[in-house]
């Protein structure tokens, strides 16, 4: 069997010139003799891949002088613990759940101070973004956080929140590097990279310098501290180095095809494909707020968990894997990345008329 069309939410589809150029490497980094899994993270080699690495996504992002790019093992979810230990100087934080992972990260966050919800979406099963206009924001609150993509619902913020002053924290795991961004409106971005950027075990974690305290949580562990990281340029301990080399690959590869304005532009092409099918089809639907939708993870149903079902198996078969909804909420997600050729996407919305036609 050839490629698939793969829509996996994550670990997800990369780009096909870059897992054949590090299959290429895989024996011999650049004469080097051996592989960057086999390769000593402190060699001269190394040191040039990670270097290489936070330049282009510094270059991408547009990221200024005074924000420190860290690469850090765990995934977004040590993130949910990390920045609370870090970032609570006072001991208050708001939160604005809109979805399971924004949950999951103010119930960490009740650990280690007062984590109050300012506004949630739960009451609609997530299916939208409250207003963020003018929110209760707590006067000694360190830090206002967000999930700024909701992968498990497809629901995405177009505006960010009023934080009437107080730091935005954003864990952008699932739409990283789709579209442009202005990091200055955060005191901190965060995502892990196996969503849109590279393997599953890191996250990056782009924070304004002035967040990064000595005086973190009693006990906070070494590995759990900005400061360890930023001083030590990521290399404190053994880094995740072939995550880091073939997210440095996905950067240049980014680059090559204009950045993150015509990134921005071919993810709103794809989106616009599935989300016009789903509005005038009889048989699916989607059930997240039209203004609310992210260009990343399309969520819909028929109605009918038979026919779900039904769909997915056959979908699989004809190549398109990994259609099947978070176990939470059932029915079918594409998640559309970067990596997702438009190609990939027609096939979908192809398949899925076809589908229509023999069961309705």
């Amino acid at each position: 069997m050839g490629r698939v069309y793969n829509f996996s939410a994550g670990p997800a589809v990369l780009p096909e010139e870059v897992l054949r150029e590090a299959a290429e490497e895989m024996l011999d980094y650049r004469g080097t003799g051996m592989s960057v899994m086999e390769m000593s993270h402190r060699s001269k080699p190394f040191q040039e891949i990670i270097d290489t690495a936070e330049a282009d996504i510094r270059e991408l992002m547009n990221i200024p002088d005074n924000y420190k790019v860290l690469f850090i093992q765990g995934g977004a979810s040590m993130q949910f613990a990390m920045i609370p230990m870090n970032l609570m100087k006072n001991g208050v934080a708001d939160y604005i759940v809109t979805g399971q992972f924004a949950k999951k990260a103010y119930k960490e966050a009740t650990k280690y101070g007062k984590a109050n919800v300012i506004a949630s979406s739960e009451d609609q099963t997530f299916s939208y973004i409250p207003d963020c206009s003018d929110l209760p924001v707590s006067v000694d609150a360190d830090y206002v956080y967000i999930c700024e993509n909701n992968t498990i619902y497809g629901t995405k913020y177009k505006e960010l929140p009023n934080t009437k002053g107080k730091p935005l924290v954003a864990d952008v795991s699932s739409c990283f590097l789709s579209e442009p961004v202005d990091v200055e409106k955060y005191g901190l971005i965060y995502g892990g990279v196996q969503k849109n950027v590279g393997p599953a075990g890191m996250a990056i974690v782009i924070i304004r310098e002035d967040l990064i305290r000595e005086e973190v949580y009693p006990g906070t562990p070494s590995m759990l501290t900005y400061k360890i990281h930023a001083d030590a340029g990521s290399l404190y301990n053994t880094p995740p180095s072939y995550s880091i080399y073939i997210c440095g690959k996905v950067f240049r590869w980014l680059k090559k095809q204009g950045g993150l304005s015509a990134m921005k532009e071919r993810n709103e092409k794809k989106a616009k494909l599935l989300y016009d099918y789903l509005d005038e089809s009889r048989l699916f639907q989607s059930n997240v707020n039209p203004k609310d939708r992210s260009m990343m993870n399309v969520t819909f149903v028929t109605g009918d968990s038979g026919l779900d079902a039904k769909f997915i198996k056959e979908a699989k078969a004809a190549g398109l894997e990994s259609l099947k909804g978070h176990r939470s909420v059932g029915g079918m997600r594409a998640s559309i990345y970067n990596a997702m050729p438009v190609e990939g996407v027609e096939a979908l919305v192809a398949f899925m008329k076809k589908f229509e036609e023999e069961n309705l």
